[in-house]
């Protein structure tokens, strides 16, 4: 197995109780959210991502000069609480982001169900959304709100022409809630990310094929990069954006407030 626990902890800053129980899920996820850049980069330049074990540590653990997308992301963070004892499912979902009434998007999204020994819940955990409305913690798997500081989140179960419950996961943003992503816990696999993952990456209709995207969530502010809109999101709801002038100026706001080292074959943003 291409994993090494302690590398992955050492990366994302983790030096906490490694014992499997809810509140290591929450801390887990906090310190892999705050200490891996969310980026497209590899899409953007006509890669598709490897998602095995070995080239994801290489690529996100070694090499901490980059991030990736939400199957790298959560693909590592599913073998790392393996690792540390938590039973994992993988699950799909349908980003609701922007999405008109009516809209019905594929299955895009890798999202996980963590179950810690002797707990009989289940909870939704997520390193991968790479947006201001992403989970900053994991939330048990019932109907409610939680307060995620300084985010805070809502789940529903909403009716769909389906035998199978589907979940919305919703944001407090701007004032009001908004659904970010629908869901149901039928189990996805590697084999069925690897079709997801081609298609999104390889596409040339893929919003993450079309132009650079970049995010990272420190404890105080939201950095976010979309083309050549650079916003700095805080804490207390105030934002600032700025217009980038070219591809230079993306390369050094990636470098020098994302921590990310751009390969030289990048399309224009």
């Amino acid at each position: 197995m291409d994993f090494d626990l302690d590398a992955y902890l050492g990366r994302i800053g983790y030096t906490g109780d490694r014992t499997p129980t809810a509140a290591t899920l929450a801390a887990l996820q906090r310190a892999h959210i705050q200490g891996i850049p969310f980026e497209n980069l590899d899409p953007v330049r006509g890669v598709i991502p490897a998602l095995d074990l070995g080239a994801l540590m290489a690529k996100l653990v070694h090499d901490t000069t980059r991030g990736g997308y939400c199957y790298e992301h959560n693909t590592l963070y599913a073998a790392a609480l393996r690792a540390l004892g938590y039973r994992v499912t993988l699950l799909t979902g349908r980003v609701l982001v922007g999405a008109k009434p009516g809209d019905l998007r594929p299955r895009t999204h890798m999202l996980l169900l963590a179950e810690a020994p002797g707990d009989p819940r289940r909870y939704l955990t997520d390193v991968g959304f790479g947006s201001e409305g992403a989970l900053l913690d994991p939330m048990p798997l019932a109907e409610g709100e939680v307060g995620d500081d300084p985010r805070r989140h809502r789940l529903a179960v909403t009716p769909a022409d389906s035998p199978l419950e589907q979940w919305v996961l919703r944001a407090f943003l701007d004032g009001e809630w908004r659904d970010q992503y629908s869901f149901t816990v039928e189990p996805f696999y590697g084999p069925d990310f690897a079709v997801i993952n081609f298609f999104m990456a390889g596409n040339p209709r893929s919003p993450f094929g079309s132009r650079v995207y970049a995010c990272r969530t420190l404890p105080d502010r939201l950095l976010k990069l979309d083309a050549r809109t650079f916003t700095v999101s805080h804490a207390d709801g105030t934002s600032v954006k700025r217009e980038l002038a070219d591809d230079a100026e993306v390369r050094t706001v990636l470098a020098e407030e994302f921590g990310i080292v751009a390969p030289e074959a990048l399309k224009e943003a």
